[in-house]
């Protein structure tokens, strides 16, 4: 088939690659336009755009499809194809768009539809403490996410951070979509029952505030790693806490209850096993403790 890619972060890249393996032939990469990063500010492309440069594809970056310049060029590419694939791709689509290829656009997304529509669906999840989320390919329509549903494939949340799930929904959605092209079906329209809606995720949501339940903490330690990381404060210092276990036992909330920093929680101890202090690598809790000492009593925000 003749397809255009339209995807931005790497959880994008397993599908473009799959397709590319199966034989299909990518016209186009659509990608989210270069943005500066880093001390230096140098402009710094997607993951997307740099793996197609590197397959010899044709990318295009428009900021916005409400140019209708932008969409003119799109419907000028699309012009000879049979489909688009949208994953993670990090602009709206018009209806103009959406309709170019003549098989219309197809996107994966990070849940098990109709739950967790929108732009978090796996730190959602994580969030929310579900035990299961999954990947849904799904034809695009102009509601968020409301689309019809082609295909879709569950796995377990338990234990696993947010990067974890990325790279393994984005390789599932990799599967499943060469599995929909190749064997076309009828899209089956979601249920109306069990909708909730996935927002954008606020840095301040990553504050591991102690007032917070041990089982609440740890569930955000997982959802914001990799990024923005969750944190909190020691000696007045903020940490990043990447991975953390709890414990049971009554404990002031807030306060260390020993020398191994365990923290003291609504109803338990949250204790961190990977820290990150600002300017250095991530590093096991017990190597940071060799350097810093944290006694027993000591004050957390």
């Amino acid at each position: 088939m003749r397809i255009i890619h339209m995807g931005t972060p790497f959880f994008a890249v397993p599908a473009l690659d799959a397709l590319v393996a199966a034989g299909h032939e990518i016209i186009a990469v659509y990608t989210r336009a270069p943005k500066p990063a880093g001390r230096g500010k140098q402009l710094q492309h997607s993951p997307v755009h740099v793996r197609a440069e590197a397959l010899g594809i044709k990318v295009f970056t428009p900021r916005t499809f409400r140019d209708p310049a932008a969409v003119d060029e799109f419907l000028a590419v699309a012009r000879d194809c049979d489909v688009a694939v949208v994953a993670a791709y990090g602009l709206i689509l018009p209806r103009a768009v959406l309709a170019a290829p003549r098989l219309g656009c197809i996107n994966i997304h990070g849940s098990i539809l109709p739950r967790w529509r929108g732009a978090a669906p796996v730190q959602r999840a994580i969030l929310a403490g579900d035990a299961i989320t999954g990947v849904t390919i799904m034809q695009m329509e102009e509601g968020l996410d409301t689309g019809p549903m082609l295909a879709g494939h569950e796995t377990p949340t338990a234990g696993k951070t947010s990067g974890d799930l990325f790279g393994e929904l984005a390789a599932l959605g990799a599967d499943l979509l060469i599995d929909v092209l190749a064997h076309p079906r009828a899209a089956v329209p979601q249920p109306e029952a069990g909708v909730t809606l996935a927002a954008r995720i606020n840095k301040a949501e990553a504050h591991l505030s102690p007032a917070l339940p041990a089982a609440v903490l740890e569930a955000r330690v997982r959802a914001f790693n990799p990024a923005p990381g969750a944190w909190l404060e020691i000696g007045g210092e903020r940490v990043k806490i990447l991975a953390a276990t709890i414990e049971p036992g009554p404990a002031a909330p807030g306060v260390t209850v020993d020398d191994k920093l365990g923290i003291g929680t609504a109803d338990g101890i949250l204790r961190p096993t990977t820290v990150q202090r600002a300017g250095k690598p991530a590093m096991p809790a017990r190597a940071l403790l060799n350097g810093w000492r944290v006694p027993a009593g000591t004050r957390v925000a």
